[in-house]
């Protein structure tokens, strides 16, 4: 099968935040999705939607489409600001805040039973938008290395609280999906099973956060093996370069925004929230999974010597093996069985 791109030429020459490159509106538009009946009546489930992420940037373009959002925060009084903003277009289809720190089981779980509960235990997508970057080293408040907590696990104990639901919700014509966010940063992580919360190694945040996005995607693949034949889809995305709050544990941006390369791949929110949607609405993508995303496209291997602002995925970004003994050992720290 030919790889999907349909945005490589808007994608072959960045100039920076505000260019040729696609926003999210657009993915949404260029489907014709707007205002679309089939759309009307579907769940969609974002976490992560605090103000100034990519979060609020998803939920606004997928409002777009009639659905029914959710999204979840872990301080209540910003979600009801954005969700105040989502509402302000005065477009058809629900906003509801669900109240969630991914770092906390309890918290995680207590969510989920109130998302099921408003939502009628419907659920069409599953967006794992939250995340932490580099931040110093912590734990959970169930003792997990804070990054692989609240970027993988976290994720991993949601998606198995709303399972039944995406797969109730699936029909032969659209599968219920799970987009997992990951980072080109995967490409040099590890999953270190001796030591996974840096107990016995000394901590770095970069190979933490590493650990963390391979994580997330071998979730994302592990997933869609066990659940395809029951209409349940995985996909892995890349943002890509975006000037976030989740860079607020970097020393400076500054260096990012003056580098001559990096600073042209640079996006604003809107065009780095596109592969999210893109991955969630694209009709090219039904009946696929399994996937890693960037550049609005089926990603390609980059080689090893690449920068490491270069998109595409890894050699390791496809492992069976080691996605199965990842998805056995999470189940295993939230104490679940599957």
């Amino acid at each position: 099968m030919a790889r999907l791109a349909p945005y490589a030429e808007r994608h072959s020459n960045p100039q920076g935040p505000g260019d040729a490159r696609p926003t999210a509106d657009q993915i949404v538009e260029d489907q014709g999705l707007v205002a679309s009946p089939e759309w009307s009546g579907r769940v969609v489930l974002i976490t992560g939607c605090s103000p100034g992420g990519l979060g609020p940037e998803v939920a606004r373009a997928i409002r777009l489409t009639g659905a029914d959002v959710f999204i979840t925060v872990r301080d209540i009084v910003k979600g009801k600001q954005v969700a105040q903003e989502l509402l302000s277009d005065k477009k058809s289809g629900k906003v509801e805040v669900i109240q969630m720190d991914l770092s906390s089981l309890e918290s995680v779980r207590v969510g989920a039973q109130e998302f099921l509960q408003k939502s009628g235990n419907k659920l069409n997508i599953l967006i794992n938008n939250a995340g932490i970057m580099t931040c110093p080293q912590g734990k959970t408040q169930d003792g997990f290395e804070l990054q692989l907590g609240t970027n993988h696990l976290g994720h991993f104990y949601l998606f198995h609280l709303v399972k039944n639901a995406l797969i109730a919700s699936a029909s032969p014509s659209y599968n219920s999906r799970v987009i997992s966010l990951s980072s080109a940063a995967h490409r040099y992580g590890k999953i270190n099973f001796d030591d996974l919360n840096f107990e016995h190694t000394e901590y770095d945040p970069l190979t933490a956060y590493r650990q963390s996005k391979l994580a997330t995607t071998y979730f994302a693949n592990e997933l869609d093996r066990r659940y395809q034949s029951q209409g349940l889809r995985a996909l892995s995305v890349n943002p890509g370069a975006i000037i976030t709050p989740l860079s607020r544990y970097l020393p400076s941006t500054k260096e990012i925004e003056e580098h001559p390369v990096i600073s042209k791949l640079l996006q604003n929110a809107a065009q780095g929230a596109s592969i999210t949607v893109w991955a969630a609405v694209a009709k090219e993508l039904e009946g696929n999974g399994g996937l890693y995303l960037d550049e609005t496209a089926e990603a390609e291997l980059t080689p090893a010597d690449a920068p490491f602002y270069v998109g595409g995925y890894g050699a390791n970004t496809f492992d069976p093996q080691t996605e199965k003994e990842l998805w056995v050992k999470s189940l295993e720290l939230v104490g679940l069985n599957d």
